[in-house]
């Protein structure tokens, strides 16, 4: 009878702790939310950790609401430096997905496809059991456009929402398969559509949320790893109804940095006088802010989801672009150089069962930094021979803030520049201008070279040092193969 009793008693262990165990070792599932060309400061979460004048550049209280967006920073992290490793589409996406740096991935430009023997955090976790998904704008597979599910898949086993290239304002499904809504004439890549008579149903950022949500409650009740790329807010600035004119009433300012005489301005701002931007068009502007406005809320959906199917404190979420967008700061809309509105990028990441909420990052990363950051964060084999750090410490410290001095860089797509940075300096050498040293924290603005200030020699030496040594140890072309031309003194 004892021997039946501890039998019992040994059973009923057996029955219970594992249950204990399995909850603890659960894979997390993941969600990155990516958007394409997204000024940070259209965010609520930027700009509640950044002082007035740089949070509302175009005028005092002049905004777009972002809750759902801010919710994933008040209730996870909110990186404040977090830089392109290229401020353009292709090579920023590359590092992103690989861990390395442009060159080394074979996408340094634009429309350059991603080489074969890339090993992707995806291909990663899907060795691990995940399903792998991935829906939007790709632009890793070259000049393909719109090209649907590329054949190259890149470890997201199912890709047949994923489109190579192309910014297409409403998609369709056509034979059970999505395609360009309306007309669309493949010679010239042009689609036609009245943005007036389109819905939830067809609008991209609407439509590629639906199909995420259709995703997520497939795979729902095994480990998931979907990352959406929603190819708004880049150009062109049009939007569905009610977001075209949501925000009609705005009059947005000239950013102070428009005023800044061109004859000042260093070469690799990427400016003529035929180039330079003298003024801000309003509905641009303001259907800008209405993009926007329609993500937040797509991301809002999402987060519903999670919540409704008790996912939301085992599922990492992250929030982020691949570049950022002038939009009129230092004479210049769109991309393309080291200034913080074209390559500093929203990331804003929520892991609730280990990332203390509400916490800031103050530690320059780049999109190199974010696959051995999230394999890291997720408990998963590594890329052997990444470019980047595994930052995941950071995300799960006890630290309700993180300041860090480490220096890292980011390069030209086009090879005429490349710039060191931390949390608070940046220096930038290029092949036309002598040293930019910038001081983000007594000039924001970055209109002023502190290069040759006495007080900032050994921050400019030590910055210079280790851009020169990173360029060389990464194999960047700007150094390797330009770098005669470049002015070092």
């Amino acid at each position: 009878m004892k021997s039946l009793k501890l039998f019992v008693v040994l059973f009923s262990g057996v029955v219970f702790f594992p249950k204990v165990s399995n909850a603890q070792n659960q894979k997390p599932n993941l969600i990155i939310i990516h958007t394409d060309e997204h000024n940070f400061r259209t965010l609520g979460c930027y700009r509640d950790i950044l002082a007035e004048d740089q949070a509302f550049v175009w005028g005092k209280g002049i905004k777009v609401d972002t809750p759902n967006i801010d919710r994933l920073a008040n209730e996870g992290s909110i990186c404040n430096n977090f830089y392109a490793s290229s401020p353009v589409c292709t090579p920023s996406r590359a590092s992103l997905v690989s861990g390395k740096y442009p060159i080394a991935t074979g996408s340094y430009r634009n429309d350059i496809p991603m080489k074969e023997e890339v090993i992707t955090f995806a291909e990663m976790l899907r060795k691990q059991g995940y399903a792998t998904s991935y829906l939007g704008k790709w632009h890793l597979n070259g000049d393909g456009k719109p090209e649907f599910s590329p054949k190259r898949q890149f470890g997201f086993s199912d890709n047949r929402y994923m489109f190579n290239r192309g910014h297409w304002k409403a998609l369709d499904m056509k034979e059970g398969n999505p395609d360009v809504y309306g007309k669309y004439n493949a010679k010239t890549e042009q689609q036609f559509v009245d943005l007036k008579t389109i819905t939830a149903e067809n609008y991209t950022t609407d439509f590629l949320a639906t199909k995420t949500l259709e995703i997520l409650e497939r795979d729902k009740n095994k480990p998931f790893c979907l990352m959406v790329s929603i190819p708004d807010p880049h150009t062109p600035n049009t939007v569905r109804p009610p977001y075209d004119t949501m925000y009609k009433d705005l009059k947005f300012e000239k950013p102070k940095t428009m005023l800044t005489p061109l004859e000042q301005m260093p070469s690799w701002a990427g400016l003529s006088e035929e180039r330079a931007v003298s003024g801000l068009v309003q509905g641009e502007m303001q259907r800008y802010f209405g993009m926007v406005k329609c993500i937040d809320d797509n991301v809002g959906r999402i987060l519903d989801f999670l919540d409704k199917n008790n996912l939301t404190k085992n599922t990492i979420v992250v929030f982020t672009s691949d570049h950022g967008d002038l939009m009129g700061e230092h004479h210049k809309h769109n991309k393309g150089n080291p200034y913080e509105a074209s390559a500093k990028i929203p990331f804003v990441l929520r892991y609730p069962n280990k990332v203390k909420a509400g916490k800031v990052i103050r530690k320059a990363l780049t999109t190199v930094d974010f696959t051995p950051t999230i394999l890291g964060l997720m408990g998963a084999p590594q890329i052997k021979n990444t470019d980047g750090i595994d930052a995941s410490a950071d995300f799960t410290s006890a630290k309700k803030e993180v300041i860090d001095d480490r220096i890292t860089y980011f390069t030209s797509a086009n090879q005429s520049w490349m710039t060191a940075v931390t949390q608070r300096y940046k220096l930038v050498v290029s092949d036309k201008d002598k040293p930019w040293l910038i001081d983000l924290e007594k000039n924001p603005n970055e209109n002023i070279n502190f290069y040759t200030d006495p007080a900032y020699k050994k921050t400019a030496e030590k910055l210079q040092t280790e851009l020169l040594k990173q360029a060389k140890q990464y194999n960047d072309p700007a150094f390797s193969i330009h770098k005669k031309n470049f002015i070092l003194q």
